[in-house]
Parts: structure tokens; C-alpha cells; sequence
């Protein structure tokens, strides 16, 4: 049908283009955010990459919802501008029957939202957190590049240490400096390796001297010929599932714990958010030719960013026992999805409030 094919390529051109504009800005936003955290230490440098695109997958929710709304809004603010909206409406098409080519349109994009707040978001959370886990996790032999000073993970220590050789638990030229209440010793040796004794792992030094000075002012200066340095105590690498955003869907109604039901409210409410977003962003468009097109736009973003921040609002409000998820869902996408319809059938019925106002005044002057 032309009324619908003609629908479907507007939102299809105005989709694509908000996609590509709002996922290079997410890219660059999070790009920046990466370097800094790897400049930073927090994250592997060469990783900085991955990190990126695994952080805009996250995003690929918000991005989609909020991509469709403002689709929906440019093709129906484009139609009133170019009275093509009047020819629709005057060969019979109300206002409601735009839903079904909307909704035909949209439901491929809804479904991968829901799949993506449901499944693609923890996943990825999981894999971020894996990896700047695992950076932080290296032994400090690691940490350090050649001919550089840095600070160890726990930021007690400063490390000198001149590789020159393939393994990644040796070193040459080892420089030590550490810090432990109120006791400074410096340490050098001419070789040092990382050793695991258990869940424990050690720094041997060979063939050095330490310079010890203690609180009250005394120096001490030993030369060794083996000496063992306690890098991490009882480490081990967590399965990353310390928080409820790192916990699979099922997980959480598995632990109905008010945390984790925030959480799943969240995440299904970013799957509602969509179908209601379609039917308000129809409700709601209403270009006048003879005034800006910027108005539905500001608007649009207006109703997006209140409607998402009260999602997280209903979050934290979830998680610290002040409302029922299902309490919560009902009031806010039931609550804004019954106002869309109502508001849709008034204007497909062309009924409006001010006439209500001007019919009474009307009837008196007869």
C-alpha cells in the first residue's frame, strides 16, 4: 500500500541517520572517557579498543529507544510542515491508522531492545568489568613498563624495572621503593622474578641491597643475596558478579533481593519504553507550517530524557524498598501509555478542548 510503503522509507532514512549521529557521539564520548581511564592506569591501554565497543553495546538500548522516538517524530513533523499530513487526513486515513505502519515498522527495533536490555546488557557489563578486573589483577612486574617509574596496584609501592627479557614474571635492574606505616625502605637488585606459593604471590629479588629507615629516624642498609617480596596477599580473580548490573536476568529473579529487582524493573522498563515512546511520539507531533520545526524536536527530547531519568529514578527508588516493582511499572509505563492512547483518540476524533470552550458561547449568542 503506498500510505504505508511511504511511512516505513520516511522512518527507515530518518532511523538510519539518528542512529549513525547518536552512536558517534556515544563513540566519542566513551572513547575519551577510555583514554582517560587508561592514562590513568584503570584500564589496559591496548584494550582501549574492545572496551569502546563493548561500552557502546551497552548503550545500543538507550540509543535504539530514543533513535525510534525521534524517527517517529521527524517523519510526522516533516509531513505537517510539507501539508502532506492534511492530504493523508482528508483521503480518509485518521490519525490512528498511522499506528500500523508505525508498528510494523518499529517491532523488529523493539524486539532488539528488549533483547539487548535483557540479555546483551549484562553481558557486556560482565566482559567490561572482566577486563579492567583482569588489568588490575596483573602482578606488578607487569604493571611496570620498561625504563619507567609507576605505582603498584595498591599504591604503596613505586617500581623501577628494566626488562629485557620475554617472560612476563622477570625482570632486570629491579628498583623498589615502598611505604608502610611510617617505614620507607629502598630496595635494587640485579634480577627479580614473580613466584606463586599457594593463593600468595611473591617478588625474589637476587643479588641487592635495601636501605631501610624507620619511624623514629634510624637507617639500616642490608645487601642480600635472595630476598622475598610480598606482592598480593590470597589473590584471586572474581567471577565478576559483584553488582546486580553484572547478573543475568535470570539471576535476578532468581535473588528477588530489592536490588535486583531495580534492576530487572530497569531493564524491562527499557523494553516498554519503547512501544510507549512510539505512541506518544505519534500523540503528540503537531506542526504548525507557518512556525519552526525545532518545537516537536525540543519537545521530543524533553518527554525522552524525564520519561528515562524517571526510569532510573523508579531504580533506586526499587532497590531501596520506597515502592513495588509492579507498583512502580504500572504508574509510570502504564500510567504514560494510557495517557498516549487517550491522548491519540482525542485527536484522531479531531476533538479538542478549546472547541468545548467556544460551543457554549456559540449557543448563547443564538
Amino acid at each position: 500500500m503506498l500510505f504505508h510503503s511511504a511511512i516505513r522509507k520516511d522512518l527507515s532514512r530518518h532511523f538510519g541517520a539518528t542512529v549513525v549521529v547518536l552512536i558517534t557521539i556515544v563513540m566519542t564520548i566513551v572513547l575519551i572517557r577510555t583514554l582517560g581511564q587508561a592514562s590513568r592506569g584503570t584500564v589496559n591501554p591496548s584494550e582501549v579498543m574492545l572496551l569502546m565497543g563493548l561500552s557502546v553495546l551497552s548503550q545500543l538500548t538507550t540509543i535504539l529507544s530514543l533513535s525510534l522516538f525521534v524517527s517517529v517524530v521527524a517523519t510526522l513533523s516533516r509531513m505537517y510542515a510539507d501539508s502532506e499530513m492534511v492530504i493523508w487526513l482528508s483521503s480518509g486515513q485518521g490519525l490512528a491508522g498511522f499506528l500500523r505502519p508505525l508498528l510494523r515498522f518499529a517491532w523488529p527495533i523493539l524486539l532488539t531492545i528488549a533483547c539487548l536490555a535483557i540479555w546483551v546488557w549484562p553481558w557486556s557489563n560482565q566482559q567490561i568489568e572482566e577486563l579492567k578486573e583482569r588489568y588490575q589483577k596483573r602482578n606488578d612486574v607487569e604493571r611496570v613498563a620498561p625504563g619507567q617509574f609507576q605505582e603498584s596496584a595498591g599504591g604503596k609501592r613505586v617500581f623501577f624495572i628494566d626488562k629485557d627479557s620475554q617472560s612476563q614474571t622477570e625482570g632486570t635492574n629491579v628498583f623498589v621503593y615502598s611505604l608502610d606505616g611510617g617505614q620507607e625502605s629502598v630496595t635494587s637488585a640485579s634480577q627479580g622474578q614473580v613466584l606463586w606459593r599457594g593463593p600468595d604471590r611473591y617478588l625474589v629479588l637476587r643479588h641487592g641491597q635495601q636501605l631501610l629507615r624507620l619511624p623514629d629516624g634510624e637507617s639500616r642498609l642490608t645487601q642480600f643475596e635472595d630476598y622475598e617480596l610480598l606482592i598480593d596477599s590470597n589473590l584471586s580473580v572474581s567471577s565478576a558478579s559483584g553488582t546486580s548490573k553484572l547478573l543475568s536476568t535470570w539471576e535476578l529473579i532468581k535473588a528477588p533481593t530489592p536490588v535486583n529487582l531495580g534492576e530487572l524493573s530497569w531493564r524491562i522498563g527499557l523494553g516498554l519504553s519503547g512501544m510507549v515512546l512510539l505512541t506518544l511520539g505519534l500523540a503528540m507531533t503537531h506542526v504548525n507550517p507557518r512556525a519552526g520545526r525545532s518545537m516537536p524536536f525540543a519537545l521530543a527530547l524533553l518527554v525522552f530524557v524525564v520519561y528515562y531519568n524517571m526510569i532510573n529514578v523508579g531504580q533506586s527508588w526499587i532497590a531501596n524498598g520506597k515502592m513495588q516493582p509492579l507498583a512502580f511499572m504500572l504508574g509510570l509505563h502504564g500510567g504514560v501509555a494510557v495517557m498516549a492512547l487517550v491522548w491519540l483518540t482525542l485527536r484522531h476524533q479531531q476533538w479538542h478542548l478549546r472547541y468545548l470552550w467556544r460551543r457554549p458561547a456559540t449557543g448563547s449568542q443564538g
